[in-house]
């Protein structure tokens, strides 16, 4: 008999790749998968439990997949992902229609575990595999066939003062390199044009297999395989960025001069408090550094307020550096306290109300540079990526300056019904909005 596989993929894109791989080890084990939950006979929801919001869309995706065991012809639900792996003993007991709970680093295991469900076992709970070591596997694209996220590293030596990651994903692991380069020239014969380069900390990719850094050379080797055309590199700790790094992305035709670097706050006080490797000060001077060697770079950051002890005073620096600074993406999160980790048991805990105010200030200042900038490109021709289109039959794309889904979109009014999904085409900018763009393919606007 040929099962059905239903897949919930949850979180990062991190995650995203676990899903990936599971899904190919499925189908090739002969299991049918499925996008109705109705029509499987199996269920896996991977998880993501990094912070309050994704545990509860986790928890209420489970209980919605439940219900198709109660009433419908699933035999059994599998949990895997940071949550199975974090919280194993309270899902198990709080649900116990979940017959198997899987960990981070035993999700290759999912075929003999599907198997053993399907054999009326349950209480399964397979975790605590955190160090395993991962080489290529092949994969079932979960993107648009022109882009894909390759991993690079997988787990966390950082051990910031608010962060799980360490204890759900284990120590920094980087892949061998010719193994990343291979996987690479496999997506590109699958005709992926476009390819982001994900971990904990991308930046510090190598130092534990090679002894130093090893992005830049990666990033040389990347460059020369034939149909790749972009790549993008998420992750960058911002002290961990090097003058070799900026120095490569600058001369390169294929690295996209975009920079995901995840500051966290600016006020030296919160930066200790967070066990945070940089300073107002390097952060500043490597903003400064990217921005005189790459004019072009767009810089993205995320931001967390009402850290513990998260005074005035820090907050009024934050407000002045997205002032000064005029960062052209940026993501503001509330702190959110997680159990296990140093912050949690911090004094002075900043109360909701004050931390939604605070989230709120800072995204309405950044609104407005966001428009400033995006209103600079009216009139100008840029690059775009053609992702799909709307349900008006609009092309949407992205711009060097833009990862899928985090940021914004390239609208294009055309009257063409021949530009293709993956390619890249001149689109020249008509309007401006805060977070996407207006435009129609080039050539059009000449006539």
């Amino acid at each position: 008999m040929n099962y059905n596989i239903g897949f919930v993929s949850l979180g990062c894109d991190k995650n995203r790749i676990d899903s990936e791989i599971m899904l190919s080890k499925l189908s090739k084990e002969g299991y049918n998968i499925v996008n109705n939950a109705k029509e499987a006979d199996v269920i896996i929801i991977n998880t993501c439990g990094f912070i309050d919001s994704a545990k509860e869309e986790s928890i209420n995706t489970i209980l919605e997949m439940v219900e198709n065991k109660k009433n419908g012809k699933c035999k059994s639900i599998i949990v895997t992902g940071c949550m199975a792996e974090r919280y194993k003993n309270i899902l198990l007991k709080e649900m116990p229609e979940i017959d198997a709970i899987i960990g981070t680093g035993n999700f290759y295991d999912i075929c003999n575990i599907v198997k053993e469900t399907l054999n009326d076992k349950y209480g399964i709970v397979k975790t605590d595999n955190l160090n395993y070591n991962f080489e290529y596997e092949e994969r079932i694209l979960t993107t648009p066939n022109h882009y894909a996220y390759v991993k690079i590293a997988e787990g966390c030596d950082n051990h910031c003062s608010y962060c799980i990651i360490p204890k759900l994903r284990g120590r920094f692991r980087s892949r061998k390199m010719e193994n990343i380069i291979y996987e690479v020239n496999e997506l590109s014969k699958k005709g992926v044009k476009e390819i982001i380069l994900v971990a904990q900390d991308t930046s510090m990719y190598g130092i534990d297999i090679y002894g130093k850094k090893m992005l830049p050379q990666l990033l040389k080797n990347l460059e020369s395989i034939n149909g790749i055309q972009w790549i993008r590199i998420m992750y960058c700790y911002p002290e961990k960025i090097t003058d070799e790094l900026i120095e490569i992305i600058a001369k390169s035709n294929k690295i996209c001069h975009y920079f995901d670097i995840p500051i966290q706050h600016i006020s030296n006080n919160i930066l200790r408090q967070m066990k945070r490797a940089s300073t107002e000060e390097e952060i500043i001077s490597k903003i400064n550094s990217i921005r005189k060697k790459i004019p072009d770079a767009i810089i993205r950051t995320s931001i967390i307020v009402g850290f513990p002890g998260e005074e005035e005073e820090d907050f009024n620096k934050l407000k002045e550096f997205l002032t000064n600074y005029k960062l052209d993406r940026v993501g503001v999160f509330i702190y959110s306290p997680e159990e296990d980790t140093p912050a949690a048991a911090m004094p002075n805990q900043v109360d909701d109300k004050t931390k939604i105010k605070r989230r709120d200030i800072l995204m309405k200042l950044q609104s407005q540079i966001s428009f400033d900038k995006n209103s600079k490109l009216i009139g100008k021709s840029v690059d775009v990526i053609i992702d799909g289109k709307t349900k008006n039959n609009q092309y949407y794309g992205r711009t060097y300056g833009d990862a899928p889904e985090i940021d914004q979109q390239v609208i294009i009014n055309s009257d063409k019904k021949d530009i293709i999904i993956g390619t890249i085409v001149k689109v020249k900018i008509l309007k401006a909005y805060t977070y996407d763009l207006i435009g129609v393919v080039y050539n059009e606007s000449c006539k």
